[in-house]
């Protein structure tokens, strides 16, 4: 958790009990929850925390660059602390988001800076599809 404070200290940020809580779920999990999810997870240990502060925080945290902010399906945002030059799948049957590490993309990505003349200086690639356990022919269940 120091760690954690250590590093919104570094960023310039407050640390209070609220954002610490937030940044803690979004450090700690590979699920890339949404907003109402983080919310909901503080019930039991925040509960005077509300719904707009967990917003207020996500909006700091995207702003000072130790979180992204991953548009899913419609309007739905999900949030990642992992900022480290990565993609993401995400299942169009379950919803599940999950990271996706390759350096295979890196050629792709030179030729796209050799035809266009565009220095790209990050990127970030949505997979959209059907995860292993959503396949047909996968008998297990989430």
């Amino acid at each position: 958790m120091q760690q954690l404070a250590d590093t919104l200290k570094n960023k310039q940020l407050k640390v209070t009990p609220q954002r610490l809580a937030i940044y803690n779920i979004l450090y700690n999990s590979k699920e890339h929850p949404t907003a109402e999810i983080i919310y909901q997870s503080l019930q039991d240990t925040h509960p005077t925390m509300s719904l707009a502060t967990v917003y207020k925080t996500i909006d700091t945290l995207k702003k000072s660059n130790l979180i992204v902010e991953l548009k899913t399906n419609g309007d739905s945002y999900r949030y990642d602390a992992d900022i480290s030059e990565h993609h993401h799948g995400i299942c169009g049957s379950c919803g599940e988001v999950f990271d996706i590490f390759t350096n295979r993309l890196d050629t792709l990505i030179l030729e796209v800076q050799k035809d266009t003349d565009f220095h790209i200086d990050s990127h970030h690639i949505y997979f959209k599809g059907t995860c292993p356990m959503c396949l047909p022919n996968n008998s297990i269940q989430h």
